[in-house]
């Protein structure tokens, strides 16, 4: 939805909105009611034609009990909403009919307004009107998107705030700090007579831009940090057969996911599924144990679990705490020893050794995990408390502000030998990724707040 969103943005134009988009907004299945949305200049006078509400004389903004018609025969009893542009979603005249959650009766009503005209919206394409009417800004639209696929607390929390707005407080003071400086740029390069404003030269941009990049820095490590428990922590639970990496994923889930059995190398591939502690998630992958083996389907599930510690977020290193180290745990060790580790001593049911190695304890085959959640509960608590801020909140995002950043950096190394006007060359590249992230035109922002601040005429 939203590559479409952005991609098409530049081509649409809201005189090009010249029909009527309806749809069902709610799951199509049997249910209590059904929401048929529609969105247009004629969505008032359209539901008219199918109901005995005269919805293009009622008062913007209320709801109304009415009947639907097929001809002369009354199908259904409805709640009607009316909303006038631009106090609208998308910023149109728009209705929104409650009716009877029958999936016969929604698509029948459905195909009377396709009938009289409306045309079947394409995937999204509210929010999109909404968007394009400058109702919304791009962030904002990734928002509702994610708002509508959370599956946790963090997600919904974050998807919220962004709807709120949140990703446009963040940016607005560095693109106004940007804009001012390309201003002023401009001024000095096109209006050098115009000897009330500053002059502006390496050391007056040298100290903005370093403070420009120091807060996307830390725009982008806040943004990675809350993406990290946002988006759930792939978790890779790895040892050498036996430990207790099964008894483990089966006492985080609370069930019996994974077989458990005495018998060594029972995992032969990647078992998964996810657990949520507290507000985090874990995305669990319990991998077959790692070591030498000769068997041919075995080895396969090795090398799918060395590829999983690559890939993981979080390690959780299973060790046999009541037996002493061999060779193939050392080998994990190393293994893991550039991962972000967590060593696990388990079966504290029997009786421990000393160990060389600092780490939790736990007896997976009691379900005694809680120093292993108490510990996880802690260590991402400052990463799930940036829910509260506001954030940078989607990959695109980021990356764009990554970009800004690079194009700052880039600067800075040859600021000494380049002239002004190529210095803005890539100030203004920066600004422009900035602006993309709202999916605002940089070039039309810029040109408005240059002659918004500057008398150019008198």
């Amino acid at each position: 939805m939203l590559i479409a969103l952005y991609d098409r943005a530049i081509c649409y134009n809201k005189d090009m909105w010249n029909d009527t988009i309806v749809a069902i907004s709610t799951p199509l299945a049997t249910g209590a009611i059904s929401i048929i949305r529609m969105s247009g200049e004629d969505a008032l006078s359209y539901t008219r034609l199918i109901s005995d509400l005269k919805a293009d004389k009622q008062k913007a903004n209320t709801i109304h009990y009415a009947h639907i018609y097929d001809g002369n025969e009354v199908i259904d009893e409805v709640l009607i909403s009316t909303f006038i542009g631009p106090r609208s979603y998308t910023g149109e005249d728009m209705v929104e009919i409650n009716c009877h959650g029958s999936v016969f009766n929604t698509r029948r009503i459905l195909n009377l307004l396709l009938q009289k005209g409306c045309r079947l919206a394409d995937p999204g394409e509210f929010t999109r009107r909404a968007f394009l009417s400058g109702r919304i800004d791009l962030s904002e639209a990734e928002s509702v998107n994610s708002m509508i696929e959370a599956n946790s607390l963090l997600q919904a929390k974050s998807a919220i705030r962004g709807v709120d707005g949140s990703i446009e407080r963040l940016l607005n003071p560095l693109i106004t700090d940007m804009s001012n400086i390309l201003s002023m740029i401009e001024v000095n390069i096109d209006y050098p007579e115009y000897e009330d404003e500053k002059e502006m030269s390496q050391d007056v941009i040298k100290p903005e831009v370093e403070k420009w990049i120091l807060k996307m820095k830390e725009m982008i490590k806040e943004a990675e940090s809350f993406s990290l428990v946002k988006d759930g922590i792939r978790t890779a639970i790895v040892g050498k057969p036996n430990v207790g990496k099964s008894s483990l994923l089966n006492a985080l889930l609370r069930k019996d996911k994974a077989i458990v059995t005495s018998i060594a190398g029972t995992t032969r591939d990647l078992v998964e599924d996810q657990v949520r502690i507290g507000e985090l998630t874990l995305h669990l992958i319990d991998t077959a144990g790692i070591h030498e083996s000769e068997d041919i389907v075995e080895k396969i599930g090795i090398d799918r679990s060395i590829q999983a510690v690559k890939e993981a977020d979080l390690v959780l290193l299973v060790l046999d705490g009541s037996r002493g180290l061999e060779e193939e745990d050392y080998q994990l060790l190393e293994l893991t020893k550039n991962s972000d580790r967590l060593i696990i001593w388990n079966k504290t049911d029997l009786n421990l050794i000393k160990q060389p190695f600092e780490g939790l304890h736990i007896s997976a085959k009691e379900n005694d995990v809680k120093e292993l959640t108490d510990y996880l509960t802690k260590r991402y608590e400052p990463n799930v408390s940036l829910v509260d801020k506001d954030i940078l909140n989607s990959e695109r995002q980021i990356s764009l502000m990554k970009e800004a950043k690079a194009n700052l950096e880039n600067l800075l190394i040859n600021i000494e030998e380049m002239p002004i006007d190529l210095l803005n060359e890539d100030i203004r590249e920066s600004y422009r990724c900035l602006c993309d992230i709202l999916g605002k035109e940089y070039r039309e922002n810029l040109i408005d707040h240059m002659f918004r601040n500057f008398c150019l005429g008198k």
